[in-house]
């Protein structure tokens, strides 16, 4: 087996035969050979655009290893039980991992199973209800089923991330998320792998209940002991991994009220900007014409305003904006692509950091600030765009003009745009803290210059993005992974902290499982 570095053209790297002739004229090759993309990733920093390619070379001796190797699920039906609650990408790779070790996990999720949440998703797009259980945000498979399915992360040194692509593919996502330097399932498809999973836990003897909300946790002398469900159903067991996702506002709420210990966490507040996705392809490609063999094209963007950071977050190309409220009376915006990422508009969160000393006038609720800061931004949004302020209805979003929120004026008229619910001109400037305003005006300037064409009024802001992540930190042990000074409650991923995104999350969901092993086996 030979490995060689190829960069190609966009044509040759999607033909087989080609890409054939290519390897044999680097490697001077005369003998029967087959090969395997090991890495794909896009070269566009200059004209004309090139695909980088990782390929491994088999010769006839070579025994050519499988893209990956499927776990077997032992039946854990009679094993120790292991409550998880939340079913998102922590909660769901934390009940596989269990599984393996030979734990029975029992998974309480507020939400719905993906079938039935398609409907209440449905319900915000088009009548603007939301159910606070089940939304976006809330439901099987977590935030990331109907928010995009992207899988990179930088988080590379927490677990492995090849472990977790191969689960994924296992589960039935395309096998090019192995290769991919950007690997995207797409929300069209991600429901699916969501639901092979739980059918993994249910037929290993793991338990899943939905429609099941934590109220209470029942904890003796400092060690959890199960949980109390909004039925006032009791669960009991030693271990409590709980992995709940960065909205699940009552759940801080409810630490907070028992004395258990919360922090307040750095986070990141902005809007989303969207672009027609043919602009985006043009600045990124060098071409008035995206080359058919081309994806369309994503950008990452970042500059350091006035000591703060201004980023792009949750790029989607072909991508559309979505209602991520998880309540009545506030506006949420997150994106979102389909695996083709073939809808006209590309659009990203553009988000400035928010730091505990931008958080003074809030100190009155203690480790909730953030959260409190969160709400009051969400609802000013809310009230911005028209919704009904009496009856808590409606999600009309504001939005504006690009250069116009630089400039400080309110747009006369609006571009086409992918948010559904409907947008409505709105200061943008005026309703976020001014703060944050100045940050993303010169973070947007200084984008313009790095993205020839990015600043433009043909650009559209809707607002607005505020739950990129957690405001709240629940602290755990560096080396137990429980809370400290609450043995068996294990906080986990994204809500607690500790992970940002699918992959991460995933991630650590399987480092808590571990955990559990670990600590039980050095107190036997």
């Amino acid at each position: 087996m030979q490995t060689l570095l190829l960069s190609v053209s966009p044509e040759e790297a999607i033909n087989e035969n080609l890409l054939k002739l290519k390897i044999s004229f680097e490697l001077r090759i005369k003998e029967e050979f087959t090969f395997r993309i090991v890495k794909r990733s896009i070269d566009a920093r200059r004209k004309p655009v090139k695909i980088n390619l990782q390929l491994a070379i088999y010769f006839a001796e070579d025994v050519i290893p499988k893209s990956f190797l499927p776990k077997i699920y032992q039946n854990v039906s009679s094993r120790e039980k292991v409550i998880v609650v939340g079913f998102g990408p922590a909660g769901m790779f934390a009940a596989l991992k269990l599984i393996e070790l030979g734990y029975q996990p029992i998974v309480i999720e507020r939400g719905k199973d993906v079938r039935n949440r398609r409907m209440d998703i449905a319900a915000i797009t088009k009548k603007h209800i939301i159910n606070p259980d089940s939304n976006y945000c809330f439901g099987e498979g977590g935030a990331g089923t109907f928010s995009d399915g992207k899988l990179y992360t930088r988080s590379k040194k927490r677990g492995d991330i090849n472990e977790i692509l191969a689960i994924l593919v296992q589960h039935g996502a395309p096998e090019d998320i192995l290769v991919d330097a950007h690997p995207h399932i797409g929300t069209n498809k991600l429901p699916n792998v969501v639901i092979a999973i739980r059918e993994t836990i249910k037929n290993s003897g793991g338990k899943i209940h939905f429609n099941t909300k934590l109220t209470d946790l029942i904890i003796n002398n400092n060690q959890i002991e199960g949980v109390i469900t909004q039925s006032g159903d009791e669960i009991s067991a030693k271990h409590l991994i709980l992995a709940t996702g960065h909205s699940a506002r009552d759940i801080f709420y409810l630490l907070n009220q028992k004395g258990i210990a919360i922090e307040s966490k750095p986070f990141a507040i902005g809007v989303r900007v969207e672009h027609p996705q043919q602009l985006i392809d043009a600045i990124q490609y060098h071409s008035n014409k995206r080359s058919e063999f081309l994806p369309p094209a994503s950008y990452q963007l970042v500059q350091q305003v006035n000591q703060r950071g201004v980023f792009s977050f949750c790029m989607c190309p072909g991508g559309i904006i979505a209602p991520c409220a998880t309540t009545a009376g506030e506006i949420v915006t997150n994106g979102w692509s389909p695996s083709k990422r073939n809808n006209p508009y590309a659009n990203s969160g553009i988000v400035v950091t928010v730091e505990n000393e931008d958080l003074k006038p809030y100190r009155k609720f203690g480790a909730l600030a953030g959260l409190e800061f969160q709400k009051e931004i969400e609802r000013k949004a809310f009230i911005a765009a028209g919704n009904d302020e009496k009856m808590n209805t409606g999600q009309y979003a504001p939005a504006q003009r690009l250069i116009d929120f630089v400039d400080n004026k309110t747009s006369e008229n609006l571009p086409e745009c992918s948010y559904t619910p409907g947008i409505v001109s709105a200061p943008l400037h005026a309703i976020l803290p001014s703060t944050i305003v100045t940050r993303l005006q010169e973070g947007f300037k200084a984008f313009g210059n790095k993205m020839r064409g990015f600043l433009t009024n043909d650009a559209i802001i809707v607002g607005v993005e505020t739950r990129t992540s957690s405001p709240i930190k629940i602290p755990r042990d560096t080396v137990t992974l429980q809370h400290p000074k609450i043995k068996g409650l294990y906080p986990c991923g994204e809500g607690a902290g500790y992970a940002g995104g699918i992959v991460s999350a995933a991630m650590d969901g399987q480092k808590c499982a571990v955990a559990i092993l670990l600590n039980s086996s050095n107190n036997s």
